[in-house]
């Protein structure tokens, strides 16, 4: 069950990044104390495929590339996500990542 506990924790950081902000799967994972699990992270975000309130397309790999958007259906879903939310992508990259990024804060849960 550990497994679940820390998909639950990851769930409930990216549910806190602000509209129009995208976050690393590493930074998620610093936030949970596990630094070294953003692999786990990546995991958790492929296994939210049906859960609504978990805004996956906003979770992207550190450079700012969409590397989990073949998770999503239709073929430019997580960017068109994005863009929507005013953060251009090009070539599967966020242009001006920094300006978008939003670093969780290190959690309790």
């Amino acid at each position: 069950m550990a497994e679940d506990n820390f998909f639950e924790r990851v769930y409930a950081i990216a549910r806190q990044i602000p509209y129009g902000k995208v976050t690393s799967y590493g930074a998620i994972a610093k936030a949970l104390g596990t630094a070294r699990s953003a692999r786990m992270v990546g995991w958790a975000m492929n296994a939210c495929h049906n859960m609504e309130d978990v805004p996956a397309h906003r979770v992207v790999n550190r450079k700012g590339l969409l590397t989990g958007k073949h998770h999503f259906d239709g073929t430019n879903l997580m960017q068109q996500l994005l863009e929507s939310e005013g953060i251009e992508v090009v070539d599967n990259q966020i242009v001006d990542l920094e300006k978008h990024f939003w670093t969780p804060e290190v959690s309790t849960i």
